[in-house]
């Protein structure tokens, strides 16, 4: 039986949200940091990633309440999560906005592939039911924070087929929340099965639509599991996001203009 959407209630100790990002992909968005290989997360919360009162996120029951590691702890259920590069994305950019107060969305699911976000799936319409809900507090949605892939590097057909499903993806979700010029910052992916990630991360990085960028986590470090960020590269990621939001969707005079 179909249930009605869940009306959005304000946390009463949780500021409104102005600038509202979703977080969007698979584990290493979802946050993975700390996490054993016993799936134990050590609860080690780095400077960066600690919670501020301008900073809350949109739980499952679709409240505002305060961001606190691990941001996807009710929405990516399946497995343990950990720190991500959200909060420490959000506090990056909190010092540049000023007083105003950020609303994160966590979406992610970890080992999901892109055909499973596609309009219609459960993962998409949550997405989106999830982000028109929070603007219902008069925010708006600055930018959508995407970092998947890994699941759709092991078939030389989806990976092939990444690139329009990823075209695709972009232009549903700006069309579904009415947003044609909705900023899209991916990620390129650091790792998954070696045999077709570099035609993921081509692909990735081939994306070419406006207000569309993509930086890249190569490089940064994986945990033993040789899949996913340790908790110092997801804060790094964090960093980097956010150095991307700030260069190419604010301009320098609005930033100053909210200190």
């Amino acid at each position: 039986m179909e249930t009605d959407i869940p009306i959005l209630h304000q946390d009463q100790s949780s500021p409104t949200p102005k600038h509202i990002f979703i977080l969007s992909g698979q584990s290493n968005m979802a946050g993975r940091g700390g996490v054993s290989k016993h799936h134990h997360w050590d609860g080690v919360v780095p400077p960066d990633c600690q919670p501020h009162p301008s900073i809350i996120r949109l739980n499952a029951k679709l409240n505002w309440e305060p961001a606190r590691e691990p941001l996807h702890c009710d929405i990516d259920t399946r497995k343990v999560c950990g720190v991500g590069p959200g909060l420490s994305f959000a506090n990056a950019v909190r010092e540049q906005l000023g007083s105003e107060c950020v609303g994160l969305v966590p979406c992610a699911v970890g080992g999901t592939a892109i055909k499973e976000w596609a309009r219609g799936q459960h993962l998409y319409e949550s997405m989106v039911k999830r982000s028109q809900e929070s603007v219902k507090s008069r925010g708006e949605v600055k930018a959508l924070l995407w970092y998947q892939g890994e699941s759709d590097t092991s078939s030389h057909h989806d990976a092939k087929a990444y690139k329009a499903n990823m075209e695709t993806l972009i232009h549903n979700v700006r069309q579904d929340l009415g947003l044609p010029s909705l900023p899209i910052i991916q990620v390129a992916i650091a790792s998954g099965d070696a045999r077709y990630m570099e035609t993921v991360r081509e692909a990735q990085l081939g994306v070419n639509l406006p207000n569309v960028i993509c930086v890249d986590a190569k490089g940064l470090p994986l945990k033993e599991d040789h899949l996913h960020l340790t908790t110092e590269a997801q804060v790094k990621l964090g960093h980097i996001l956010a150095d991307a939001f700030l260069t190419h969707f604010i301009a320098p005079s609005q930033s100053s203009s909210l200190a």
